[in-house]
């Protein structure tokens, strides 16, 4: 029955509800304990949310140590290489295939809540094979296109050099970052993120000791935070994989069953490539506005960059809750417990607004020292203040766009999400640039582009959710 389910989770039938009423009768009375499904929401959350968030935070000081360092050490022209340009082509060919493991991540819980091991093993071994093709496959593009991609950005010569060998060493070693960015979300798609996050406390003290060793010691330069970057990642991909070695449970990782199976790839593509595609969309965005800040000089780029690793603190927040109301929600669905679901989704939206709140206040209390971490250059200081000013209050908008879409997500309504998103978050804001910016070109034209294409999504998404989702459709068959 609960195969039944599953194969078609985004269009859920009558006949399908009746089971999942029947079957989760049937999964309280005789399966195990499961914080997610059964604990008290708010509590489960946090519980989830705050090993991800710190895990995020480690994640994030990979690249922000690094334009720390070879900011204070090197130079704004290595900071707007490693902080900016750089960042920008990472985020966008990473991002599509961390975006598409979060396919695996939903696939994995809905039949873990669901306690079909056989299926959970199918969904691991195959996540595998997907992450291992995808980082193969990025390699070759970033040491191929990274001199032709840096020169599209219309990055200033001044920073090229630095830029490509930055790009070409990192995307080097960019297996490390795929496998680990799978299991680890193999191991929170079955309720374990504290593991994740003690795996890349690890990697990015790694990262901080051997940036100071090339950077600073050896004289490296860029390159030697391009190598600490990768060596870093590649120990948090050893310790995720011996980590899966050694489980007893479904989940556990075994050579010999590494294959791929057709059937499961399928499931986890139809979840996740419109994960991947946003990702990319929103990355594709950031290109066409780092393009546009490129034009302003090396002063602006380096404040950006600077804006950039500050508001990384906000977007790691919303990623981290967005992974735990994804779990939430694929493995009360996959438990059948709708009801359960729906208020995980209300709660998280209450609990996601006082984190925005909470955390913009703070960043803008201490934007002034938080740019002097980056830069000492007092214009450069000055631009980043201006920038956190005017960008920080309009993050409470953003907020309903990723609670909504992550519970989505968790039951596999994923495609029209994608495409709410992409609209807003990309069409609009390329557009806004392209017209607005001809008419009133400058920085601040620029930066208005986040606020309208944030507002505009949330109002797209509130409809969706409430009048057409897959959410409204389950609404209605269990009346």
């Amino acid at each position: 029955m609960a195969e039944l389910l599953l194969c078609n989770i985004t269009k859920p039938t009558s006949y399908d509800i009746l089971q999942v009423r029947d079957m989760s009768q049937e999964k309280r009375e005789v399966g195990q304990y499961n914080g997610i499904t059964e604990g008290v929401i708010w509590q489960q959350l946090l519980l989830f949310f705050f090993p991800i968030l710190f895990g995020t935070f480690f994640q994030q000081l990979y690249n922000t140590a690094d334009a720390m360092i070879v900011g204070k050490f090197v130079g704004k022209e290595a900071l707007s290489a490693v902080g900016g340009t750089t960042g920008t082509l990472i985020n966008l060919l990473v991002g599509f295939f961390v975006g598409v493991s979060s396919g695996a991540s939903v696939v994995v819980s809905q039949y873990y809540g669901a306690g079909q091991e056989e299926q959970v093993k199918k969904s691991v071994h195959t996540s595998f094979c997907l992450a291992l093709a995808g980082g193969v496959f990025l390699m070759v593009i970033g040491e191929v296109f990274a001199p032709a991609a840096i020169a599209a950005m219309g990055a200033p010569e001044e920073i090229r050099d630095y830029s490509v060998t930055y790009l070409r060493i990192y995307f080097l070693g960019v297996i490390g970052n795929l496998v680990y960015n799978m299991g680890a979300s193999i191991l929170r798609a079955v309720g374990d993120s504290k593991r994740p996050l003690f795996f890349l406390i690890a990697s990015c003290l790694t990262n901080i000791v051997l940036d100071l060793l090339f950077v600073v010691a050896l004289k490296l330069e860029v390159m030697g935070a391009a190598f600490a970057t990768i060596l870093s990642q590649l120990l948090s991909a050893v310790l995720v994989m011996v980590t899966l070695m050694k489980s007893r449970e479904s989940f556990r990782f075994e050579f010999r069953l590494l294959h791929l199976d057709r059937l499961m790839l399928r499931k986890v593509i139809k979840i996740g490539l419109p994960a991947g595609i946003q990702s990319m969309m929103y990355s594709i965005s950031n290109i066409v506005i780092q393009a546009n800040v490129n034009s302003f000089g090396t002063n602006t780029i380096a404040a950006w960059a600077v804006y950039g690793k500050v508001d990384g603190l906000f977007w790691m927040t919303m990623d981290a809750m967005g992974i735990a109301i994804t779990t939430f929600a694929g493995q009360n669905f996959g438990a059948r417990k709708l009801e359960r679901l729906k208020r995980g989704n209300n709660v998280g939206l209450v609990m996601t607004i006082l984190l925005t709140l909470g955390l913009g206040g703070f960043i803008m209390g201490l934007g002034r020292p938080l740019s002097i971490l980056f830069t000492s250059d007092p214009e450069v200081v000055q631009l980043s203040l201006n920038i956190i000013n005017f960008v920080t209050p309009f993050w409470i908008l953003y907020v309903a766009v990723n609670v909504y879409s992550c519970t989505l997500r968790g039951i596999g309504d994923a495609f029209v999400p994608m495409l709410l998103i992409c609209f807003g978050t990309c069409v609009l804001r390329v557009l806004w640039i392209l017209v607005a910016g001809a008419i009133s070109p400058g920085l601040y034209t620029t930066l208005t582009s986040y606020p309208l294409s944030w507002g505009i999504t949330s109002v797209a998404f509130l409809v969706y959710y409430y009048r057409f989702s897959g959410m409204r459709k389950l609404d209605r068959l269990m009346q």
